[in-house]
């Protein structure tokens, strides 16, 4: 932060006691972690072989034996879950067969992809994955990771570890095994929502290995960063693993914004050797940022301003973001018999998210007049989030065919209380457009909003998912799951003070059928369903969000998909193709059609196609990436019609990544990758857009020694000026410049 903005930096009013917890003792800008009874209590009640023949046998055998010459056999090492650029399998039992096998398309990011692209966030690890859009929330939408999949907002369907991860967060990657991204309507997998995919985040966890490891980072924009993960056998059958993070930067090409973290998740398991095991882990991060909206629209252009990239419209004084997200998690393993595993897991978490930021607006007149406005958007959000789920897993024979299967009970209960900050006045005009002063003081005031929402959800479900192979050849998928879901929310709003309540009962399915030709390759078609309710992004804001009079009494929007695949593992099994087709569509959208009313009479649907790689192509070179094409409709707009036949907002009907690695020798190896993403509309009338954009990043490393390896990670290589969000074409978030960050990774 600059001098100019420290000087007049002004005290944040505290929200309501029902919102804030009790102070935390401080270091620099950030609180100390809170440890609350509750939550720990929830935590704890929740080949080749020689035989040398015996000297007797020697002497009877031929006196002039012949003479082979030496045979050298290489092979590559098939890549494990996590292990290498390629998984074989999803961390999550919900997939009852490896990815091969599964008719759906899975992505997954492993912990080497992301360590050599040098990504620290999730939005890094999202921003560089084929086939994701990223979205921006604003005021009624909360600031936080907001991918979308296929088309369709997921800023509600990201999990951890197969646990639904409420409220709006940004989540970083210190703690990461692998990402997951399911794409396609899923609600067999997850409950409610995923109309486009889900994110799955797959945690470290203690191993039965003694091990030490860390990294160094120091980069450009006064980048400092440092990493810890300790491993440790207590004995044969106690594992203890502890990760942490240290994250302080500024952004390259944006004047005064910094992004600070903290973090640390240990975790411990009993059992590592018996058939009952306890595994107790708790995750802490918070974050203290100066918020960010990139440049305005201009009317004229219907793109971004031209301005310089590093123009930050937002006050020092006054804008901060500050997020703390604490969980607990429970989880015992029992193997019931040889094929069959009972599992139960309890995880409570809290989060919070807390800000004022800048929105920086022209109007056409303003920007004539090289001018703009300093809008302000506020939220002061926590979420609670309990839940308890209990599946068995295992194999069977019925009738001559193998099953694979998961069943299991799902139980949740969800909390979301949100009340902004009232500034008065909320909207400075006569800033300079081409030359904004962030030091500019404020002198107005902050205070607690009359406005407020508290939402409460409960959900039920019975779930089951089924392997059955009916040949070698040929095997058969099948998923059930039954929600029950309610919701209830009080608040006030501009219309005045509200109640509403939702309660739906849904059930979706899915069904796909695999072919195999050969052993190391598949084709699949499959089906599959989801429903979002009204309510099912609750305290996240916006049409989807809290539940209202306007759609407490409507249906769950319904979403299905229909898809043709194919995936190869080739050059013995390092390196992973794949291939889908695919339609979704939704068929009851909600859509406004007055003042206040909404129905289920919209339309949407996406035609695409997708081919991703993954692996190793020779032993030293690996390879990940893919190509993702999407054509989204708004079909039918409701009874206003105005933007029928208009694409979704946020989509890039085109959308290239491809990294790649590969070592020179013992220790160097060199990497890069490339990014494009065609043009995408900012808004839902097609009037805005951001300009497509290419964008190249390079690798380095070296292996000093068995202990030590050093990383140079450019990012951004031509230092690209590019638009990676924006929030229904109110705004468009700058992506970072040109950043070098030198990593220097140790054992100890």
């Amino acid at each position: 932060m600059t001098a100019s903005s420290a000087s007049s930096t002004i005290e944040h009013p505290a929200p309501s006691a029902a919102l804030q917890p009790a102070p935390l003792p401080t270091v620099g800008r950030l609180r100390l972690p809170r440890v609350r009874p509750a939550m720990l209590a929830s935590a704890v009640t929740a080949g080749l072989g020689v035989v040398s023949l015996p000297a007797a046998a020697q002497q009877a055998a031929s006196p002039a034996p012949a003479t082979l010459p030496a045979i050298a056999v290489e092979g590559q090492k098939p890549a494990e879950t996590g292990e290498g650029y390629k998984a074989e399998e999803s961390a999550s039992p919900k997939f009852t067969a490896p990815l091969l096998d599964t008719p759906k398309s899975v992505t997954v990011i492993t912990r080497e992809v992301m360590e050599d692209r040098g990504v620290t966030s999730l939005k890094d690890v999202l921003r560089t994955t084929p086939g994701i859009s990223l979205g921006s929330g604003e005021g009624g939408t909360a600031i936080g990771d907001r991918p979308f999949i296929r088309g369709f907002d997921a800023l509600t369907d990201t999990f951890v570890d197969g646990i639904r991860d409420g409220g709006a967060q940004s989540r970083e990657t210190f703690n990461l095994e692998q990402v997951e991204v399911i794409k396609g309507p899923g609600s067999a997998y997850t409950g409610r929502g995923s109309t486009g995919g889900s994110l799955n985040l797959v945690s470290k966890t203690a191993k039965a290995e003694d091990f030490n490891e860390g990294s160094v980072t120091l980069g450009t924009d006064l980048t400092k960063r440092a990493t810890v993960d300790v491993n440790r056998m207590i004995d044969s059958n106690i594992a203890f693993r502890i990760n942490a993070v240290a994250h302080d930067a500024e952004v390259a090409g944006r004047d005064e914004v910094e992004v600070q973290r903290f973090g640390f998740a240990p975790t411990v398991t009993f059992g590592l050797a018996k058939p009952t095991k306890l595994t107790l882990s708790y995750y802490h991060l918070q974050t203290d940022d100066i918020p960010d909206y990139g440049h305005p629209f201009d009317p004229r252009t219907g793109k971004p301003v031209g301005v310089d990239r590093d123009n930050f419209y937002g006050l020092t004084s006054r804008d901060f973001q500050k997020t703390y997200y604490d969980g607990a998690t429970a989880q015992i393993e029992h193997e019931l018999t040889d094929s069959a595993t009972l599992r139960n897991t309890t995880r409570y978490s809290y989060s919070e998210n807390d800000y004022i930021v800048t929105k920086p607006n022209a109007s056409l007149t303003q920007i004539l007049a090289g001018e703009m406005s300093r809008e302000s958007r506020s939220r002061n959000a926590d979420s609670i989030t309990v839940a308890n789920v209990t599946d068995v897993t295992g194999d069977f024979e019925a009738g001559g065919y193998k099953n694979t299967y998961v069943a299991g009970l799902e139980v949740s209960w969800e909390q979301s209380k949100n009340r902004g900050y009232t500034l008065n006045p909320a909207t400075i005009t006569g800033v300079s457009l081409y030359n904004p002063n962030p030091g500019d003081g404020y002198s107005g005031s902050i205070g607690p909003s009359t406005s407020f929402a508290h939402v409460e959800t409960t959900t039920m479900a019975l779930y089951a998912m089924d392997t059955i192979e009916l040949t070698p050849e040929w095997e058969v998928n099948l998923g059930l799951r039954l929600d029950r879901y309610d919701s209830d929310a009080n608040g006030v709003n501009n219309s005045g003070a509200y109640t509403a309540k939702t309660t739906d009962a849904f059930l979706n399915y899915q069904a796909g059928v695999v072919y195999k030709p050969l052993p190391n390759g598949s084709i699949y078609v499959a089906y599959a369903t989801s429903s979002n309710p009204a309510g099912g992004a609750a305290g996240e804001g916006g049409d989807a969000g809290n539940p209202s009079a306007a759609t407490q009494d409507l249906s769950p929007e319904e979403n299905r998909s229909y898809e043709i695949g194919t995936k190869w593992d080739m050059f013995n099994k390092a390196l992973s193709l794949t291939g889908a087709i695919f339609r979704t569509e939704k068929t009851n959208a909600r859509v406004s059609v007055g003042s206040g009313v909404q129905q289920n009479v919209g339309e949407e649907r996406v035609d695409g196609f997708e081919i991703g790689v993954s692996g190793n192509i020779t032993p030293d070179w690996q390879i990940f990436g893919g190509y993702t094409f999407l054509k989204s409709e708004i079909v039918d707009d409701g009874p206003s019609s105005s933007n029928d036949g208009k694409e979704f907002p946020f989509i890039a009907p085109h959308n290239i990544s491809l990294w790649t690695t590969y070592n020179i020798d013992t220790a160097w190896k060199i990497g890069g990758g490339a990014i494009y993403t065609a043009r995408r509309f900012a808004n839902t009338a097609n009037t805005y857009e951001l300009p497509s954009y290419w964008r190249l990043d390079a690798m380095a490393a070296y292996k000093v020694s068995e202990q030590v390896e050093v990383q140079l990670n450019v990012q951004n290589l031509l230092d690209e000026t590019y638009y990676d969000a924006t929030h229904a074409g109110q705004f468009a978030n700058v992506a970072p410049g040109r950043t070098a960050l030198l990593t220097t990774n140790f054992k100890f």
